[in-house]
């Protein structure tokens, strides 16, 4: 079986997270606080090592269903390529950069996914509006309660909010 390019790319990210991943393991754990100075690489090792091996499978199971339908099948259509939701994407994150001071994290956040999830996908009917603004607003709140809460990490209020 030959592996495409994500296949490789899964296996690259495979192999270097599960190369990090003991010497993360190995970093010294502290007695009074319960998130270590190696909690987070080993976090990020996990999930690389998780998410290469993701796509290590999506890439086996792509293969396996385009060799069956290749015989049947003309060569897939490029999808049109849109460079104004690339620019209006890059665009909503510097406006994100520039409003977290001035409005918060939790405000910003929740506008950035909101406005995010405009680019990508325009809701059409109420319903879709509706869980927009719940993954908007969801997302915000789960990062706030992750992070200063039980991380106790330091979050930016806004100037012009004060939250």
């Amino acid at each position: 079986m030959r592996l495409g390019r994500d296949g490789v790319a899964g296996l690259v990210g495979l192999a270097v997270s599960l190369l990090l991943l003991p010497h993360a393991l190995g970093l010294p754990k502290l007695p009074i606080v319960p998130v270590g100075p190696g909690f987070y690489p080993t976090l990020v090792l996990a999930f690389m090592a998780a998410a290469s091996a993701a796509l290590i499978v999506q890439d086996v199971l792509a293969a396996r269903r385009s060799r069956a339908a290749a015989a049947a099948a003309a060569p897939p259509e490029a999808p049109p390529r849109d460079y104004g939701a690339v620019l209006s994407a890059l665009s909503i994150v510097i406006l994100y950069v520039v409003v977290i001071p001035l409005l918060g994290f939790r405000i910003a956040t929740a506008l950035f996914v909101a406005a995010f999830q405009l680019v990508l996908e325009r809701p059409r009917r109420l319903r879709q509006w509706l869980a927009l603004a719940a993954v908007a607003v969801g997302t915000s709140a789960a990062a706030y309660l992750v992070f200063e809460q039980y991380l106790l990490v330091l979050l930016p209020r806004g100037t012009w909010t004060g939250w």
